[in-house]
């Protein structure tokens, strides 16, 4: 069954995130192409309540993220800075509305097909993605620090963890931008495609996952994430106990 929201029309963005469900594959494309898909306070609540759908539903392996119009995400909605009634009350809301710990726990996979820019807050919320897969002609970058900032959606613990520390250092610390293809090469993204090909490439991979069964994508999930913080004896361990859940139901 297919269930898709009804598209913005001329001269209004509608919804800041789009929705559409295929089969157990949940589509949510960042719908502010006028600030190339920055994200502001109502993109984020958007964005809390699309993934706790995901958490709550086990009929969902797959969740796609994609940018309308010519990028995928420029990041954060600068215009919004210094707008909270206080910092508390920020701290507050984000406590309550964790997007970027909704979307770091996903239980299903989360694919993000990358166009034009990806950067700061966007270029985070890709690597909270398990695979990206981007167009060769796509750009990537951390320009934070040159604003005074701290990276805010975890992209100075994503991206040394993808890339190596030294490859981060240069684009957190230097302001370093990458391409598509070097994005590929170094390992923020899992393949870089023309980005005519990119859309096709995405649906194609997240139909090949949506087809394995959820429970065992969720369990092989669940095995890389808590493992990669284990000592190898325990990760096996982990290993061994998901794999024995699963074993009767799947045999």
């Amino acid at each position: 069954m297919r269930v898709k929201r009804p598209r913005p029309q001329s001269g209004d963005e509608g919804p800041p995130v789009l929705l559409e469900r295929e089969g157990a594959v949940l589509n949510l494309t960042l719908n502010r192409p006028r600030v190339l898909n920055a994200y502001d306070v109502a993109m984020r609540d958007a964005l809390h309540g699309a993934l706790a759908l995901a958490h709550d539903d086990p009929t969902i392996s797959v969740v796609v993220v994609r940018g309308n119009g010519r990028a995928f995400s420029s990041g954060g909605d600068l215009s919004e800075f210094g707008q909270a009634p206080s910092p508390v009350r920020a701290r507050d809301v984000r406590r309550v509305r964790d997007v970027w710990g909704a979307w770091s726990t996903l239980p299903c996979i989360a694919i993000a097909g990358v166009h034009g820019i990806a950067a700061g807050g966007g270029l985070e919320m890709a690597l909270l993605c398990d695979l990206v897969v981007c167009a060769e002609d796509a750009r990537f970058g951390l320009p934070e620090t040159s604003l005074a900032l701290v990276p805010g959606v975890g992209g100075t613990q994503t991206l040394p963890r993808a890339v190596g520390v030294g490859r981060a250092a240069a684009m957190l610390l230097a302001g370093d931008w990458v391409d598509g293809l070097t994005a590929a090469r170094i390992g923020i993204a899992v393949e870089a495609v023309p980005a005519r090909a990119l859309g096709a490439t995405v649906e194609r991979l997240a139909a090949r996952i949506a087809a394995i069964d959820p429970l065992l994508l969720r369990a092989v999930k669940a095995a890389v994430a808590r493992g990669a913080d284990l000592p190898l004896a325990q990760a096996l361990g982990l290993e061994r106990r998901l794999g024995a859940k699963l074993g009767p139901r799947l045999a």
